[in-house]
Formats: structure tokens, sequence, C-alpha cells
């Protein structure tokens, strides 16, 4: 696989994006890459300690067939990358600070701290860029 890092940006809190987001974060990191994703805007809810797994995603027509199907979970999918790879995980500090959440908001074992927009786009100046 490809040695440039790949950076993906999650900021819709629809369920076939993050899904999307944590499909390509896992298998970019058990191939290999070094992946970095901020969670960031509207997909952060989809993070949330409390929020019950049925809950969880919100999305169309391929959003509640892979509910039905039980596709595997887009945080078990990014847990697995952490895992078994080189992935990073960063949370938008200005989107918990709009709702008022510190990291022991957010699911267990996942985060690796918070990171700014600023930030991470020059970071990801040295590798591909998604923004889902």
């Amino acid at each position: 696989m490809s040695s440039v890092p790949l950076f993906i940006l999650l900021c819709s809190g629809e369920h076939e994006k993050i899904q999307m987001a944590a499909m390509m974060a896992s298998v970019g990191a058990v191939s290999d890459r070094k992946v970095y994703v901020l969670v960031s805007m509207g997909a952060i809810l989809a993070f949330a300690k409390d929020c019950p797994a049925e809950t969880r995603y919100q999305g169309g027509a391929t959003s509640a067939l892979m509910q039905q199907k039980k596709v595997p979970d887009a945080i078990q999918l990014f847990r697995q990358g952490k895992e078994l790879g080189d992935l990073t995980m960063k949370v938008c500090p200005m989107v918990m600070d709009i709702h008022g959440w510190e990291l022991d908001h957010l699911v267990d074992d996942l985060f690796d701290g918070f990171t700014g927009l600023t930030s991470f786009l020059g970071a990801a100046e040295a590798g591909q860029l998604v923004t889902l």
C-alpha cells in the first residue's frame, strides 16, 4: 500500500459517511498506512458515550439496510484500526466546547485527544485528505 498518510476529516453525522470513514480508516491502518481522523461538527454526536447503539446513527435507506443486516459497527471498525494499525483519532476542540463536553463524554478507548482544524489541515499537506 501507499506510504502516504491518509487524513480523514469527518464532519457529517450521516451514518453512511461515518461508516465509510470507519472502513477507510481501518483498512488503511491495517494496510500499514498511517491514518489520522479528525471528528468534528455533526459527526461528534455519533461518538457520545451515552448514545445507545440503536440511535447512534441517522441516515437514509442504506443506513437502514446496514442496521438491518447488522454490518460491523463504525465505532468497532475505528477501534480495530487503532488496535491493528497506526490510526490516530482526534476530536475538534471547538465542537467539544459548543457542546460543553470533555473527552470523557465520548466513547471509551477511541480518541487520542484534541486537535484544531488549522493544525490538522497543516499536517494533511503531507498526505491524502478525504472529507466526509
